[in-house]
């Protein structure tokens, strides 16, 4: 014998599948993403301001003269903000800096020597290269140094948190002795002062210092990584990081990277790997 369903109850189970499919529905939307959570380049162009971490203490990428920031990151910073067209906010910080600048919000990116790393992408994210770099120890010629092995009982000076830092600390004997500074300035005072017997640094950085210091001899002493450097931006802004690294083709494209390239590395941009 079939059940008869009152009306009351016919009405009461249509409440309840009501009840299911606007559940059903709000989920829906919860899940899809919404335009409020605006992408840091929107932010970027309606404030109509960009604001750049770069080097003050690494030329020639960046440092301070007669009390203006210049170099090859803050030219290139200089592009960026021609490119989006905005204004342009420069925010000269140390190596140990750079990434807590753009964390902490400080800073929309960072274009300032920033090596890129698999380390330090679980953190932030990268543009495609935009600057050649390698890593190395540099010392005087009549000091023999061949690789790692030959840094016992020496003192090997490196700027704290750098990617020179962290590989050399790595590969390096227990027995050498590696001299941590917070700056490039103080890493590179304690160098040439003969507070250090090596330095830990970058090839242009060591070029830069041969120019200032033509009395000093210096030469490669092995070769610690290649590390081409990226535009650093915060994770999560997928618009904000295909932007930066289509400008990055388009300034190699079109040979203002290797104009710059020319001017302060005094060599032409070599061809940079794809990220």
């Amino acid at each position: 014998m079939a059940a008869i369903v009152s009306e009351a109850n016919m009405h009461a189970m249509n409440k309840v599948r009501l009840a299911g499919l606007l559940g059903a529905f709000m989920s829906v939307l919860c899940w899809m993403p919404g335009p409020a959570l605006a992408d840091d380049l929107d932010r970027i162009i309606e404030t109509g301001l960009v604001r750049i971490a770069v080097p003050q203490d690494l030329p020639p990428f960046g440092s301070i003269q007669n009390g203006q920031v210049e170099g090859y990151d803050v030219d290139v910073a200089r592009l960026v903000a021609t490119d989006l067209g905005v204004r342009l906010q420069l925010v000269p910080v140390t190596s140990v800096n750079r990434i807590p600048a753009l964390l902490t919000e400080r800073v929309d990116l960072v274009i300032a020597n920033l090596g890129i790393s698999p380390d330090r992408a679980k953190t932030i994210s990268f543009s495609t290269p935009y600057a050649p770099f390698f890593s190395g120890v540099f010392g005087a010629p009549d000091l023999v140094v061949k690789d790692p092995a030959d840094l016992q009982g020496r003192k090997t000076a490196v700027t704290r948190d750098t990617i020179e830092d962290r590989d050399l600390t790595k590969i390096a004997p227990q027995s050498a002795e590696i001299v941590r500074f917070d700056d490039n300035d103080a890493t590179i005072s304690a160098f040439l002062s003969g507070k250090a017997d090596l330095i830990a640094t970058g090839n242009v950085v060591v070029a830069a210092l041969l120019k200032q210091n033509p009395q000093k001899r210096i030469e490669a002493k092995f070769r610690i990584k290649q590390s081409p450097a990226g535009i650093g931006l915060r994770r999560g802004a997928p618009e904000l990081l295909n932007w930066v690294s289509v400008f990055v083709f388009q300034r190699k494209l079109n040979g203002d990277l290797d104009r710059l390239s020319r001017q302060w590395f005094g060599e032409p941009l070599p061809e940079l790997p794809i990220l």
